[in-house]
């Protein structure tokens, strides 16, 4: 990808990080309304932030991410009865993955536009984590909304795609979410008639195709290969254990979700590696 010189006066760069975490703090938030409230089909407007035991609603000083939660020592102010750390570990966990993916912009000297992609798509990889293994299902309301960012982003800021031509770069994105979602889509359709019930999800064949869309045919890939064979190690070494109450199926939208970010943190190191592997076979 081209190098692209920031407008940032170096003195203020460190504030540029730390606001790239507070954001990422305040979309977690947002996710945790996300992640209770979607699998339940509860709106994500009405009601507002509420205790869900007193059914008070928090005021706004009361519902800073972070800071609330450890001010009030994890306790609901009005009724005291205990807030899950999970909220609190969501908010910080979208901090940072917000901030790993700036400073890895900011490194490699990426269109300051990718980030549009970059957090959208952490916000999905947040949500898909934590639904999918409560619920095991990954939400139209989720895989859409990436859909379409990953189409408007290479019709509004074609560098992502390393091209001058709005065009070309929508022509790109377009045929990278046909292409992922199709294929896999085959897959589910084919495995279903071969072993007689589901062999995929097809809230993982959105995913798929929604990657495909924001980040191109060679990150839908890496995201499932990463998450076909990471979930196989697992499941394996459950059914080793005998776990108890393991039926031999594992919500797959965990690992497609760690997959992501990873290409979207180690990409330029992943291309390099699989490059060196051709070389290697070649010779």
């Amino acid at each position: 990808m081209l190098n692209y010189a920031y407008p940032f006066v170096p003195e203020l760069t460190i504030y540029w990080y730390a606001m790239s975490f507070v954001i990422g703090t305040c979309i977690g938030s947002f996710l945790n309304v996300v992640i209770y409230r979607v699998p339940a089909e509860i709106s994500l407007m009405t009601p507002g932030s509420h205790c869900p035991k007193c059914k008070k609603e928090i005021p706004w000083y009361l519902n800073m991410p972070l800071i609330s939660w450890l001010l009030l020592r994890g306790k609901c102010a009005n009724c005291s009865c205990n807030i899950p750390i999970r909220y609190f570990l969501i908010e910080l966990l979208t901090g940072v993955l917000f901030l790993l993916v700036f400073s890895k912009v900011v490194f490699y000297h990426q269109p300051i536009s990718i980030l549009i992609v970059y957090f959208g798509l952490t916000m999905l990889v947040v949500t898909t984590f934590f639904i999918d293994i409560e619920h095991q299902i990954i939400p139209d309301k989720t895989t859409y909304p990436a859909i379409i960012l990953g189409l408007l982003v290479a019709a509004i800021f074609p560098a992502v795609w390393e091209t001058n031509s709005h065009w070309r770069a929508l022509t790109q994105s377009a045929i990278c979410f046909a292409a992922s979602g199709g294929l896999l889509a085959l897959f589910a359709i084919v495995g279903s008639k071969i072993f007689k019930r589901d062999a995929l999800g097809w809230g993982d064949v959105k995913y798929i195709a929604a990657i495909g869309a924001c980040l191109g045919g060679r990150a839908a890939y890496f995201t499932l290969l990463f998450g076909a064979l990471s979930g196989s190690i697992v499941g394996i070494i459950l059914m080793a254990r005998k776990k108890e109450g393991f039926t031999g199926a594992i919500s797959f939208g965990p690992f497609l979700a760690v997959g992501t970010f990873l290409w979207m943190l180690f990409d330029v190191q992943i291309m390099e590696f699989y490059v060196n592997v051709i070389k290697k076979i070649q010779i």
